[in-house]
């Protein structure tokens, strides 16, 4: 048992340690089990230190400028003998906050992240621009003559500085904030107007995260805003967000080929918009199309044969056109119980294929049990915001992650005991991840294997949705047959089979190369299915250098996409503004997709 120290009084001999440069000094103040997660701040990275040895090359691997000064306790508390404090701190380049938690004396989990450039103040507040100028000698321009001819510019006599492809919620969320660090930032899009991405989708489609999870950077949604959006309301919103954020936003926009000039340090962008070629060479390249790569579509025989509709999840035009058809949906996650719900509305006879076991949790469940402590209208009132709850949810090491997700999600298999045994009976194959972590690991880990329930297991487990189990062989001309011999009728077969890693659209966009060379993007090597190993402590990929310069992914939900945008607006504007940027433990490429 060491020293009692609360929260407060470790920081205060943590800074001492720091001031003095003496490594062993600082790492003395650790646990046994000890994890620094620095976002951007020390490392120019996202990356997390497990134990006193990683800890200590990680304060010898950055420069001295970069470690911590300047810390301020802003609040502590204390639960079950961990100590919390929250401080805020500085070094050369950062201003930053930190969350710590304290063992027995010692540090348990310290989170450092980088909230904003010293020398780059975003204008807000006093800072803002006066907008207009007043007096005889002013432009003739306005505003708006001004905003249309930045955004005509490009590819003409200006470049963007970053090109985002992808103009969905994660591409434009970042935008804005590189929008307000001042980085000449063109986001371009295929669909014809921002929030097509959600138009587009199946009819009944709304978000299964509440509200409070999902504000974009900003511009908070009101305060009446639904707890699950639907999608039309959504796409509204986004297309409103690049309007009042003033972004430049290309539509009708596809990019088609993108190569890198090493000497040069810029991308040759090649872009369709509207029917005809563009040529844009910024210097950095973020490939913002969403967590998932490109669909997976299994090829089957006899999908040449079959005298239905086939098509992908992604492309699934709602069920109304399937009335009184038989369609069987190959999948048992998330899209496909969506699917499967909508068909059975519309009047046609939905067959769910589940050919491996899935989790499943009810929404009220997540959210009373998991999400509610952070992201909900009790956390609001506690003084928990959105920004706070990210750093909270952030300062958890992904190592001991599971560990404070397991117990929310063995109270939800308790609560809802009847409502699994419902599933069971009706041979549903549940699991909770292979550890029995539940939602979020599985979703960190492998991105799929699970759904967040708004009805559709109600209708498996009372048949309105039929369940079959098992693994397709071939389809026929009107039946998809299974390897046990079991031929399912069919109309129509929607592919719920995922998509594959991020790194995909870059092998389409760039070369098979540079995606290699990146390698499998999302996973924490956690050596679980859909999940190899080696451990690597962090998201693969995501929001950070890549092994291929000026090359970056952003995606993941509103919350991850929200949060972290703010870690990569930084890493981009400071390599904009000439700030040295030495990367500290650049990831290893182990898999290639």
């Amino acid at each position: 048992m060491g020293e009692q120290l609360t929260a407060g009084e470790w920081l205060g001999r943590f800074s001492e340690a720091l001031a003095s440069g003496e490594v062993d000094r600082v790492t003395g103040l650790f646990g046994d089990e000890c994890y620094w997660r620095d976002l951007t701040s020390m490392t120019w990275n996202l990356h997390t230190a497990e134990g006193r040895e990683q800890v200590a090359a990680m304060l010898s691997g950055v420069e001295r400028g970069a470690w911590p000064t300047d810390i301020e306790v802003t609040s502590e508390s204390e639960a079950d003998g961990v100590h919390e404090a929250w401080f805020t701190f500085g070094n050369d380049t950062f201003t930053g906050k930190g969350l710590v938690r304290v063992r027995d004396g010692r540090a348990w989990t310290l989170l450092t992240s980088a909230q904003a450039l010293k020398d780059h103040p975003e204008p807000s507040g006093s800072r803002r621009p006066r907008g207009a100028e007043h007096g005889v000698d002013v432009s003739t321009e306005n505003w708006l003559d001004k905003r249309q001819q930045q955004v005509e510019s490009y590819g003409v006599d200006a470049e963007p500085y970053v090109l985002v492809v992808g103009g969905g919620q994660g591409g434009i969320g970042l935008a804005a904030r590189l929008k307000r660090l001042g980085v000449p930032t063109l986001v371009i899009d295929r669909y014809p107007r921002p929030g097509d991405q959600w138009r587009s989708r199946y009819h009944s489609l709304c978000l299964h995260d509440p509200v409070w999870y999902d504000h974009m950077p900003y511009l908070p949604f009101p305060d009446h805003w639904p707890v699950f959006t639907p999608k039309d309301k959504m796409g509204d919103w986004l297309e409103s967000y690049v309007t009042v954020m003033e972004l430049d936003y290309w539509s009708s926009s596809e990019a088609t080929s993108a190569s890198f000039d090493e000497a040069a340090g810029a991308w040759t962008v090649h872009v369709t918009r509207e029917g005809r070629e563009v040529v844009l060479h910024p210097a950095q390249l973020v490939l913002a199309t969403g967590m998932s790569g490109i669909p997976n579509v299994p090829t089957l025989p006899g999908q040449d044969v079959f005298r239905g509709d086939q098509h992908h999840s992604s492309k699934h035009p709602g069920g109304a056109r399937y009335a009184g058809k038989k369609v069987v949906v190959v999948g048992s996650n998330n899209s496909a119980h969506d699917i499967c719900a909508d068909l059975w509305q519309n009047g046609a006879e939905p067959i769910m294929l589940q050919r491996s076991s899935t989790h499943i949790v009810r929404s009220d469940s997540l959210m009373d049990k998991v999400l509610g402590p952070l992201y909900s209208e009790e956390a609001v009132a506690a003084g928990i915001d959105h920004d706070t709850a990210d750093l909270v949810f952030a300062s958890i090491p992904y190592k001991i992650l599971a560990d404070f997700q397991r117990p929310a999600f063995d109270a939800i298999r308790e609560q809802d005991k009847d409502f699994y045994a419902a599933l069971e009976s009706a041979g549903f194959d549940l699991d909770f991840g292979d550890d029995d972590s539940g939602l979020f690991l599985k979703y960190l880990r492998r991105g799929s294997g699970y759904y967040i329930d708004i009805g559709a297991s109600e209708l498996v487990a009372k048949g309105a949705i039929r369940l079959v189990r098992g693994q397709v062989d071939h389809l026929a001309e009107h039946a998809v047959v299974l390897t046990d011999g079991t031929e399912l009728e069919a109309d129509a077969v929607v592919y719920a089979t995922g998509y594959g890693s991020m790194n995909g659209w870059a092998a389409q966009l760039i070369s098979q190369d540079v995606a290699d060379a990146v390698g499998k993007c999302w996973g924490l090597g956690s050596d679980t299915t859909k999940d190899p190993g080696p451990w690597e402590g962090e998201l693969r990929n995501m929001w950070k250098p890549t092994r291929q310069d000026n090359l970056w992914f952003h995606g993941g939900n509103l919350h991850q996409s929200r949060h972290y945008s703010r870690y990569l607006a930084l890493q981009l504007k400071a390599r904009l503004e000439g700030i040295p940027t030495p990367v500290y433990a650049l990831a290893e490429t182990h898999h290639l997709a």
